[in-house]
């Protein structure tokens, strides 16, 4: 497994880090030295996990390395994948957020603007493998006036659209890392972990799966489980990542699952379109079987995603005859639930 790894490195390194990485330094800085120099001891233990290190009075200034557009032509919006050099003074780990603070005022009352929340889309090591930058995966956000027949610029996300439009170079105010709800619980390697994003939902997942089967990580070594990523989005060009997801199918089929909802190019089973509930629900039996044998689920993406997964889950317990709020109460309890929507 060290050796078909260590290839999967340059793979995923050419793949990837090098598209992404800061030019001033080699591409292969570190893609086969084994990335162990941010990890707790034992690895999984998680009361060390870095919390709030920078606060809104006090923030860190992050330095864009690049800023790239990341789908087609034909997606539904323009999404982002922007690398932050933070100099290795801004640790995160997988499924935290970073805050950014956009330059600027508010109009309405002058105050400097309030801080907006990303998940951080990289493994703590950073696309380099460095240990020294950081990614979000960020999603324009404008606003379409039917009266106007066009977009409406007052009216635009302020954050995503400072992100989307900085260049190598541009500071960003930064706050954080914040977060615990969507760390992976790596005690137990044998563990399933079920992943299901929406859009720029997709940003932890893919610093789980890097530290899984992309980096030379203690956690890489011993996985055993199955790690199974469920991604909604409008059509194919607007699918986030998927070279790399099919990577580490190529490489790991025994532990990586890959579903993909398309809404406007799928049909679900009712002849609807195929929204992320209805992908989840055609595995229905095995997931519910996986919870019960102590796999952890994630949603992460718009909130509006929550309702109609909720319905879905709740119609297949019934059809069990479980109790669904008792059998999501359970799993709450035994900490195998895991939501972060904004």
């Amino acid at each position: 497994k060290t050796t078909m790894k260590t290839a999967f490195c340059f793979v995923a390194a050419i793949a990837t880090a090098s598209a992404f990485a800061p030019q001033a330094k080699p591409a292969f800085k570190t893609a086969v030295k084994a990335e162990d120099f941010l990890e707790a001891d034992p690895y999984w233990d998680q009361s060390t996990v870095p919390l709030n290190t920078y606060k809104n009075k006090s923030p860190f200034t992050g330095k864009v390395v690049s800023t790239k557009r990341i789908v087609g032509p034909k997606a539904t919006g323009e999404t982002c994948h922007i690398i932050i050099d933070h100099e290795g003074e801004f640790p995160y780990w997988e499924g935290q957020s970073w805050g950014v603070i956009p330059p600027g005022t508010r109009e309405k009352d002058g105050k400097p603007h309030s801080v907006r929340l990303y998940s951080i889309a990289s493994s703590r090591y950073g696309d380099d493998m460095t240990g020294k930058t950081g990614s979000l995966c960020v999603r324009r956000a404008t606003y379409w006036c039917p009266e106007l027949q066009a977009e409406d610029p007052a009216k635009k996300g302020i954050c995503s659209n400072f992100l989307c439009d900085t260049t190598p170079g541009s500071e960003i105010t930064m706050t954080g890392p914040t977060g615990k709800v969507m760390l992976l619980p790596e005690e137990d390697p044998a563990t399933d972990y079920i992943m299901v994003a929406t859009g720029t939902g997709i940003a932890p997942y893919r610093g789980f799966i890097r530290r899984l089967f992309v980096e030379e990580t203690p956690a890489a070594a011993a996985y055993k489980g199955e790690a199974w990523l469920f991604l909604g989005v409008a059509n194919s060009d607007a699918l986030l990542y998927d070279d790399e997801w099919q990577s580490v199918l190529e490489k790991y089929p025994d532990n990586f699952r890959l579903d993909y909802a398309l809404s406007r190019e799928q049909q679900n089973k009712d002849g609807g379109k195929m929204y992320i509930q209805d992908k989840v629900e055609e595995y229905a039996d095995e997931i519910f079987s996986k919870l019960d044998n102590g796999a952890h689920i994630y949603f992460c993406g718009l909130k509006g995603m929550m309702p109609g997964i909720q319905e879905m889950l709740k119609g297949v317990a019934e059809s069990k005859g479980l109790d669904y709020d008792a059998w999501l109460k359970g799993l709450k309890s035994k900490k195998q639930w895991h939501v972060e929507v904004y």
